[in-house]
C-alpha cells in the first residue's frame, strides 16, 4: 500500500477503514429494506388475489427507491462515506431526496390501507391504527410545511456546522441514527408535495411547487458554502487516509458541488410528477363533468334552447 498519498482509491480495502473500525452492510437498514420489501410485495400479491389492480409503475418506483437505500448503505459506498466527505454526501443526498421521491411515488400507504383487513366491530387492527396515526394530531404537526421545511433546512446547517455531525460520526450506531434522520426528513418533507398518499395536508398542486421551491435554495447555498471555504469545515474529514490519495479541501469541493447538483436534479423529478398529475387531476375532472352532464341529460342545453324557443315565440 502506498502511504506516501499519491495512492488511489483501490489501495483501500473495501471494507477496512483506517480508524481501526471494519464497517460493511449497515445491518439495520439492510434488515429494513428487506422487510419493507416484503411488506410490499405481500400487499401487491393480496390485491392480486382478489382481483383488485395495483399499478406496476408504483411498484417499480417503491422498489428502486428501496434499492437507492441499499446501494448507498449496504454497500462499499457506505464505507467510503465514513472516509470520504464526497461520499458521505452523495449518501444523504440519496437517502433524503432521491430514495424518499420514489418511495412515495409508490404510495405504499395507499396499498397498506387497501390491502390491510379491516378488523371486527369494536376492534382496532392494523388497518384502524394506521388511519388513527393518518388523522392525529402528530401528523398534522410534522407534515406541516411550517415543520417541515425548517427541518429540511436544519438537518444541513445545524447538523453538518455543529459538532453534533462528529459526534453521530463517532459510533456506527450514530451514523445509522443520522441516516434514519436524513430518510425521515426527506419522507415527511416531500410526502404533501407528492401527494400519492393520503394524508393530513392536500395542498392544491400549486402550493405543493412553492413548498418544494421553498426549501431547494438552501441545499444550493449549503454546497455553495462547502465549495467556497478555504479550509476544511468538518473535522471527521479533515485527515483522509493517505492511501486515498485526495486533500481534504479538494474532497469538501467536491462534496458541496454533489449538495448544489441535487439542490436542481430531485426538485426537476418532482416538478415534472406534480405537473403530470395536475394533468391527470384536469382529466380527471372533465370526465366527471361529462357523465354528469350525461346523467342529467344535458340540461342546461334543453333549458337554453327552451329559452331561444321562447324568444322566437314573442317575436311572432
Amino acid at each position: 500500500m502506498d502511504h506516501s498519498g499519491h495512492g488511489t482509491t483501490m489501495d483501500l480495502p473495501p471494507f477496512t477503514l483506517g480508524r481501526g473500525l471494519e464497517w460493511s452492510a449497515d445491518p439495520f437498514f439492510l434488515v429494513a429494506c428487506l422487510f419493507a420489501l416484503a411488506l410490499y410485495g405481500w400487499g401487491v400479491l393480496r390485491l392480486v388475489r382478489r382481483g383488485d389492480a395495483w399499478p406496476v409503475g408504483r411498484t417499480v418506483s417503491f422498489v428502486l427507491g428501496v434499492l437507492t437505500v441499499m446501494l448507498v448503505m449496504c454497500t462499499g459506498l457506505n464505507d467510503y462515506g465514513m472516509v470520504m466527505f464526497s461520499v458521505h454526501m452523495v449518501q444523504h443526498m440519496v437517502i433524503s431526496m432521491v430514495s424518499p421521491i420514489l418511495v412515495l411515488l409508490g404510495a405504499p400507504i395507499t396499498l397498506a390501507l387497501r390491502a390491510l383487513p379491516v378488523a371486527g366491530r369494536g376492534r382496532k387492527g392494523p388497518r384502524e391504527l394506521l388511519m388513527a396515526l393518518l388523522h392525529s394530531r402528530y401528523m398534522r404537526i410534522v407534515t406541516h410545511p411550517a415543520f417541515t421545511i425548517p427541518l429540511f433546512i436544519a438537518s444541513l446547517y445545524a447538523l453538518y456546522f455543529t459538532p453534533v455531525f462528529d459526534t453521530l460520526m463517532g459510533s456506527q450506531t450514530g451514523h445509522t441514527v443520522m441516516m434514519c434522520h436524513f430518510l425521515a426528513v426527506g419522507l415527511v418533507f416531500f410526502w404533501p408535495i407528492m401527494g400519492v398518499d393520503p394524508g393530513p395536508h392536500r395542498p392544491g398542486h400549486l402550493m405543493r411547487m412553492l413548498e418544494l421551491f421553498a426549501g431547494m435554495p438552501f441545499h444550493a447555498f449549503f454546497g455553495i458554502a462547502l465549495m467556497m471555504a478555504s479550509e476544511p469545515m468538518i473535522e471527521t474529514y479533515r485527515n483522509p487516509p493517505a492511501s486515498l490519495g485526495i486533500e481534504a479541501l479538494a474532497d469538501q469541493n467536491a462534496a458541496g458541488g454533489i449538495a448544489w447538483a441535487f439542490s436542481e436534479v430531485p426538485s426537476v423529478l418532482v416538478l415534472l410528477a406534480l405537473l403530470f398529475q395536475w394533468y391527470k387531476s384536469d382529466q380527471r375532472q372533465a370526465r366527471r363533468l361529462d357523465r354528469a352532464a350525461d346523467r342529467d341529460g344535458d340540461k342546461e342545453l334543453e333549458a337554453y334552447n327552451a329559452y331561444l324557443a321562447s324568444l322566437d315565440a314573442r317575436s311572432r
